[in-house]
């Protein structure tokens, strides 16, 4: 059924917070409510006994917008506080919409803005956009059998990512149970290099600079070649870039076979997948590294687990990294990084007792939860299908 289309605006008043300053802050007073309170509730708070507009008084079960770098739909659950600058306080009129109802809008408001996000270094939205944003607003008991299909599917997605984090948690305690914090190595197990557990030196690999691969050369189908957004989505999203077989062997040498760790070495600096047993021969972009480890001394696995975990490994690469304008990783520098290397006996045992959360089990179970989080973003737009930005309707 076809409802009409009515601006953000037009349904809630939505107060921006105020600019706190340092000489503002204090040792009592209420709490300031800043974008960092609202994305972790460890974070502290800020007091101050400055007067305010008494629309900035968040209390709690209010509804809240993070419109400036974190952008987030919020129901404050925490104490009476006063809202800080880059943050809308959503009063809504309930007489015509539900508020749960309302919350879905604006989720589905914001990842529509996320398609034209403003400021260079800082990205926020536009505030005339925002609330020009129309969403459709059937009557309130519609509003409200919505609200109620989406918050079971929201819930739904939340209870996935706590389980998930509850295996993280157990194999974080399994590791340090077996293994140990590697910067103290207080087990004193051998560190060895990532070079010296490779059976050839160029195991460790660069991609092919632009001058061995010149994009004239993709093709619609044939060997997969792979880049940094497949790397950071866990080779779950298919590749549109082939090579033809001839090419593929002249570039042999960038190849990536089952049990490769690949790892990106600009953007995301250091993040890491292996390379699945379902997918055939590849080769890599050249921003990506490969490295394919001798299996009678390291399990890859293992490693993988060790290089995306470790603080010890994270100190390392941000150590070698380098670029002026974005962060690289040197092939021989990274060869020199060292890791925690015990017997395959314990490897085995790590992989084994932590067969429900291993890494590549911790690989699907992060798809699950991207691919949960997408049919929720899905289903919300099956509801407010005719919402427009904006911008867009302009």
């Amino acid at each position: 059924m076809n409802y009409p289309q009515v601006p953000l605006g037009d349904i809630a008043d939505f107060v921006n917070g105020a600019a706190f300053k340092p000489d503002d802050w204090g040792d009592d007073g209420l709490p300031i409510i800043r974008i960092q309170n609202l994305t972790d509730s460890s974070k502290p708070f800020n007091y101050t006994r400055r007067e305010v507009s008494e629309k900035l008084v968040v209390n709690p079960g209010d509804l809240l917008v993070s419109w400036s770098a974190t952008l987030g739909v919020f129901q404050w659950n925490g104490p009476q506080g006063l809202l800080n600058q880059h943050i809308f306080r959503v009063l809504s009129d309930d007489a015509l919409v539900d508020a749960n109802y309302l919350r879905h809008a604006l989720e589905r408001a914001l990842d529509d803005m996320e398609r034209h996000l403003h400021g260079a270094t800082m990205k926020h939205v536009n505030r005339g956009e925002f609330l020009g944003t129309k969403i459709p607003l059937p009557p309130l008991e519609e509003q409200r059998r919505i609200a109620t299909i989406l918050d079971k599917a929201s819930n739904l997605c939340s209870r996935l990512a706590s389980a998930v984090q509850l295996e993280e948690e157990f194999n974080a305690s399994l590791f340090d149970k077996l293994i140990g914090d590697p910067v103290v190595n207080a087990k004193d197990f051998p560190r060895a290099c990532l070079a010296d557990l490779c059976a050839s030196a160029d195991d460790i690999k660069c991609g092919p600079f632009g001058t061995q691969l010149k994009q004239h050369e993709f093709r619609p189908k044939g060997v997969p070649l792979w880049g940094i957004k497949h790397v950071n989505r866990r080779f779950e999203v298919p590749t549109s870039e082939f090579l033809e077989e001839d090419t593929a062997t002249r570039l042999s040498t960038y190849s990536l076979e089952p049990g490769d760790i690949v790892m990106t070495r600009k953007g995301t600096v250091g993040n890491c997948s292996v390379y699945p047993d379902r997918l055939p021969s590849g080769v890599m972009h050249s921003d990506l590294l490969r490295i394919r480890l001798d299996e009678t001394r390291c399990l890859p696995s293992f490693a993988a687990y060790q290089l995306h975990h470790s603080t010890d490994i994270k100190r390392q690469i941000d150590l070698i990294s380098g670029g002026a304008i974005m962060a690289g990783i040197n092939v021989g520098r990274l060869k020199e990084v060292k890791i925690v290397l015990p017997g395959l006996d314990i490897q085995n045992e790590f992989e084994s007792l932590s067969s429900r959360g291993s890494w590549l089990v911790w690989q699907k179970n992060q798809d699950v939860i991207r691919r949960s989080r997408e049919l929720l973003q899905s289903l919300r737009g099956s509801f407010f299908l005719g919402s427009q930005s904006g911008q867009a309707k302009k």
